[in-house]
């Protein structure tokens, strides 16, 4: 096996873990396997994520091939959308392990996403446009300029920067990732969460600090900034709720509670559920910065910088 094929195998597990991990621990408002929701079973994220690995990780294909194959894939086993904001987050990235398959530092990642995000072209957003429209993700209204239901004459960068302000994985494609980036190495992510000797066992049960790691970084995003999911559907009062409702939970997380031991956290999570709110982009975010903590391996130490670190901005 080559350096490349290597390389695009272990993305591909690291993928499959992050996915894993994603229904495995309980991210209040998203489905998981303690809690399903919003018409919708883990089973069907899993089943996902495994149909969309193979075009996520072709070789040989575009950003916008890799999104538009992984979410008819994904429809033909769920019949939904299930993970179109993790696709268009993990494409780039899928790109620029098997173009980079020595970038082993976050530097040098970050570095080769950069890379793949200067060269994406019109045919990457003819292709990523069929996707979305495709999939049709909650709340997806009308754009006065390159709206996804029209054919776009910009290239696909160009075009998810006119979205940069309303809509935070948009937001990654005009600054080069780097809310994610700062994300996914803010904190130590444990070995069991970066799919570190997890060959060949991507569904292996999380252990405590796996839980802890995903449900931090899960909170990180969402106390963050306002979930951009939410907000489609909801408007931004309610995000702010549900934004500050995630602080105190991380507040309580940093002091060292284990949330699944709090029956308030459950409570939260089937709060959230009863009305309809899913912090989709949350997630989103969550099973990209797992991925991104899982190719790197041994995973950084925090990030003291300020300049550096997740702020939500």
């Amino acid at each position: 096996m080559s350096a490349q094929q290597a390389a695009i195998e272990r993305a591909r597990a690291a993928f499959l873990r992050a996915c894993w991990l994603d229904v495995a621990v309980r991210k209040p408002g998203n489905v998981s396997l303690a809690s399903p929701g919003h018409g919708m079973q883990a089973s069907m994220f899993i089943a996902s994520a495994q149909a969309a690995a193979g075009p996520l990780f072709e070789p040989g294909l575009g950003v916008g091939a890799r999104i538009e194959g992984a979410v008819a894939a994904t429809w033909a086993v769920a019949g939904c959308n299930t993970n179109l904001g993790i696709l268009l987050l993990c494409a780039p990235i899928a790109l620029a392990v098997e173009r980079h398959p020595g970038a082993a530092t976050r530097t040098d990642l970050h570095a080769a996403v950069e890379s793949v995000l200067t060269g994406l072209d019109i045919d990457d957003a003819r292709a990523a446009y069929r996707a979305i429209a495709r999939a049709h993700p909650g709340g997806l209204g009308s754009a006065p300029a390159e709206d996804v239901r029209e054919a776009p004459s910009v290239d696909l960068r160009a075009a998810m920067a006119l979205a940069a302000d309303r809509d935070l994985i948009a937001r990654q494609y005009r600054d080069g990732f780097a809310d994610l980036f700062a994300l996914a190495f803010e904190a130590p992510v444990c070995a069991m969460a970066c799919g570190e000797g997890q060959q060949g066992a991507t569904d292996a049960p999380p252990d405590a600090a796996a839980v802890a790691c995903v449900q931090r970084l899960y909170l990180a995003c969402l106390s963050g900034v306002a979930d951009s999911h939410i907000v489609r559907i909801h408007g931004e009062g309610v995000a702010q709720t549900v934004m500050a409702a995630a602080q105190a939970w991380r507040e309580r997380e940093r002091a060292g509670a284990v949330l699944d031991a709090d029956p308030g956290f459950a409570a939260w999570d089937l709060s959230l559920k009863s009305g309809r709110i899913n912090p989709g982009t949350s997630a989103d975010f969550t099973v990209a910065a797992l991925l991104l903590a899982g190719w790197i391996g041994p995973c950084a130490a925090p990030v003291r910088d300020a300049a550096h670190g997740w702020h939500g901005s």
